[in-house]
């Protein structure tokens, strides 16, 4: 069975790129035609290019490695922070901070503060504190989980990222560069594909095609995880299976994202002003050091 077809991308909008007068040069071999002064992406490309990161992402799950999703961007939000959760992936779908990667000790630090006080929390220490302690505490906590919330489960680097947007995630892009982690993205017309180890070359900005591409991942990441499970259980290892969520039989519960005009995609989420306000710097670690 195919890990995608062609209608599957078309119904989706993958092959559509950006106007042609704002196209990178160094996407000209990923590029069909031009119509209507918009690029037409080359989808035989694309799919070859799902199928290689599909057997990377397969193998890394397989051999009990992390990736990592990351898409920040209003379109990407709700589908990598919904395809994370299903295949137990850590995930940033809000602001990516400076030194995620690079200066994972510091992130990991905050982590771990954010983990002790939802402890605190459930065995009832607020409710011994004064009032306006305890308001702040929550307040803090409330930030930590829209920021960090999705890394809980990131306990050391990940094996590779997989990235909605080249071009929003433009920073994660280089500390993966530097650190030396596989980067796996959607990259469109307007990109540049230098930087990516794994370029599946996509409309990054429809919501079906993201939720098409993140799918496809996640479902690589459940095969791996199963395939790892019959091969410790064959070795005579008891088989890690909590946190690992079941995989699906078919593609049905998404395929709704695939059929023309009546498709029901995630909306995204809208950004607050909370949400604007609400910076960690992560760059000084005495700024981080409660």
């Amino acid at each position: 069975m195919p890990v995608v077809t062609m209608k599957q991308l078309l119904e989706a909008g993958v092959h559509f790129g950006h106007r042609s007068r704002r196209w990178n040069p160094k996407m000209r071999s990923y590029i069909f035609t031009e119509r209507n002064g918009i690029h037409i992406i080359d989808l035989q490309q694309t799919i070859q290019a799902i199928e290689r990161a599909y057997e990377v992402v397969r193998d890394i799950a397989a051999e009990g490695g992390t990736v990592l999703f990351v898409g920040t961007k209003r379109q990407a939000q709700d589908n990598v922070r919904q395809q994370a959760e299903r295949c137990g992936m850590p995930y940033v779908a809000q602001r990516w901070l400076g030194g995620t990667l690079t200066n994972f000790t510091t992130i990991r630090s905050r982590i771990e503060y954010m983990l002790d006080l939802e402890q605190r929390r459930e065995r009832g220490e607020w409710d011994r504190i004064p009032k306006k302690e305890a308001t702040l505490l929550a307040r803090e906590l409330s930030r930590l989980q829209r920021r960090l919330g999705g890394l809980r489960n990131l306990n050391q680097l990940p094996d590779a990222v997989i990235i909605a947007d080249v071009s929003t995630e433009a920073i994660a892009v280089k500390e993966a560069n530097r650190l030396s982690i596989p980067v796996i993205a959607m990259v469109d017309t307007n990109c540049d594909p230098e930087p990516i180890d794994y370029v599946i070359p996509s409309n990054d900005d429809a919501i079906r095609a993201i939720l098409l591409i993140m799918s496809i991942m996640a479902d690589a990441v459940i095969e791996g995880q199963q395939m790892r499970g019959i091969v410790m259980e064959h070795e005579g290892e008891p088989a890690t299976t909590e946190g690992q969520p079941d995989a699906p039989d078919t593609y049905d519960e998404y395929e709704d994202a695939y059929e023309g005009p009546e498709t029901r995609a995630a909306r995204p989420v809208a950004n607050t002003a909370a949400d604007e306000d609400d910076v960690i710097i992560v760059d000084d670690e005495d700024d981080l050091a409660m």
